[in-house]
């Protein structure tokens, strides 16, 4: 992600309702916002071989196993004058996990974990977005996991934009929460001999983020 400028502060959002929108002034939350942030309102996508969304969690109570999905869809939506407009959706296979353990992704996938026959797919869908302040923003939404729905909440960097030597208009952010995967019913477990579980309860989400526009700007 170092390739992208810190100069300016933004945010996401899915395709607006058709239909003529009634004006109301820049939503801002109090924080000022980079005026080059409105040249980046529209459509965008994910670059997934340039972007990572993964997950990282302690195993065994002395080490972090980390992982990644590398097959899924996007759609966001970046408004630089309204913060609060500002939409995503992340729809992921998760039969797509990569631990770098071949045993253990078969594990994860089955119904132990994220049961992948039953709930091949797991979402995540903003449903507010609050600027913080520069180059921060928090995002509210709605995560699903094996049926379970349940918000969270996310803490949203943006890293900047860029034009590409391929002549791509890219932005770049970092996100990230921690979650209790047992609230989405990934209970399974195993005690260890000296006390403590094998697998913690929480896990830390992260979404490193390379997003090409997909619509020309207004």
């Amino acid at each position: 992600m170092g390739i992208f400028s810190r100069r300016q502060s933004t945010t996401i959002e899915p395709t607006p309702a058709a239909g003529p929108r009634t004006p109301f002034p820049d939503d801002t939350a109090g924080a000022t916002l980079d005026p080059a942030l409105r040249a980046l309102t529209g459509q965008w996508t994910i670059d997934r071989p340039h972007s990572r969304i993964g997950f990282s969690v302690r195993h065994a109570m002395v080490t972090t196993v980390r992982g990644a999905f590398a097959d899924y869809d996007s759609t966001l939506y970046f408004d630089g004058a309204r913060p609060s407009q500002s939409r995503a959706e992340i729809t992921i296979r998760v039969a797509s996990v990569d631990t770098g353990v071949e045993q253990r992704d078969a594990h994860l996938i089955g119904t132990d974990f994220f049961d992948a026959r039953r709930h091949p797919e797991m979402t995540f869908r903003s449903t507010s977005t609050t600027h913080e302040g520069k180059e921060t923003f928090r995002m509210t939404g709605d995560l699903t996991i094996r049926g379970v729905t349940r918000p969270v909440e996310l803490q949203l960097d943006y890293l900047g934009s860029v034009l590409d030597p391929f002549g791509y208009e890219r932005a770049g952010f970092d996100a990230t929460t921690t979650i209790d995967r047992t609230q989405w019913g990934l209970v399974y477990n195993q005690r260890l001999e000296a006390g403590g579980t094998m697998v913690s309860e929480k896990v830390r989400l992260q979404f490193d983020i390379s997003a090409i526009r997909s619509t020309p700007i207004a």
